[in-house]
């Protein structure tokens, strides 16, 4: 059985830990640079060529901590910058760690590119809009055939509503796989997401018994 909760409900869990100094950006991070450097052991790429795409909230800043892990593990790792500010944290230390900002992405020909753009926190608004958009209308021109990409999503993939599973634009980067944090997301149990979420795996970060003490938003087998 898999529980999935709202994205306030996920906030909510989250709030004490928080609230108490305790790094769960940093345990979110580290369990995405495992998978992708899992991922890039699996297409024989050392050193591997990442791609960022890195949007204004924490999913931004999850990438771009994981981004420094593999900067400094001695990977190639590219930052596309599409939200209306980065987590400065974030940038630093991948920037210190030898990744690069770039503007576009048609000269990367990345590996894997990691999709952190909108998370939990644009539930209301997930369609991705601008600059974001273009950029992932672009890329999906590109991710066919046997070299293409592969993609790993920051909790869930951007464009997808986190409660409810529904894709109000059809503009979302299909994941390969979807690394989601502290719970499932009830919108990656149901809906259009089920095939826009590829293998979705989820990480501890230490906010178990706070959901454990609350009704699921859904729960299926």
């Amino acid at each position: 059985m898999r529980h999935g909760y709202s994205a306030r409900q996920i906030r909510d869990a989250e709030a004490p830990h928080l609230a108490a100094g305790e790094p769960l950006m940093a345990r979110a991070a580290a369990a995405l640079a495992d998978v992708v450097t899992e991922v890039l052991a699996e297409r024989d790429a050392a050193p591997g060529r990442v791609l960022l795409l890195v949007g204004s909230g924490n999913n931004g800043g999850d990438a771009l901590f994981a981004g420094a892990t593999l900067a400094a593990d001695g990977h190639e790792v590219w930052i596309v910058e599409l939200g209306s500010r980065t987590h400065a944290e974030g940038l630093r230390a991948a920037l210190d760690a030898g990744a690069r900002v770039v503007s576009g992405t048609a000269a990367a020909s990345p590996d894997v590119i990691v999709d952190g753009i909108l998370g939990t926190g644009a539930a209301a608004t997930p369609a991705l809009r601008g600059r974001a958009r273009e950029t992932v209308a672009s890329l999906l021109l590109s991710l066919s055939g046997r070299d293409a990409a592969a993609v790993v999503a920051v909790d869930i993939p951007s464009g997808i509503n986190p409660d409810d599973g529904s894709v109000p634009d059809p503009t979302v980067l299909p994941a390969d796989i979807t690394v989601t944090f502290g719970g499932y997301k009830a919108g990656l149990l149901g809906g259009d997401a089920v095939r826009l979420a590829g293998d979705v795996r989820l990480v501890d970060i230490g906010i178990g018994d706070e959901l454990a003490k609350m009704v699921p938003a859904v729960v299926v087998e």
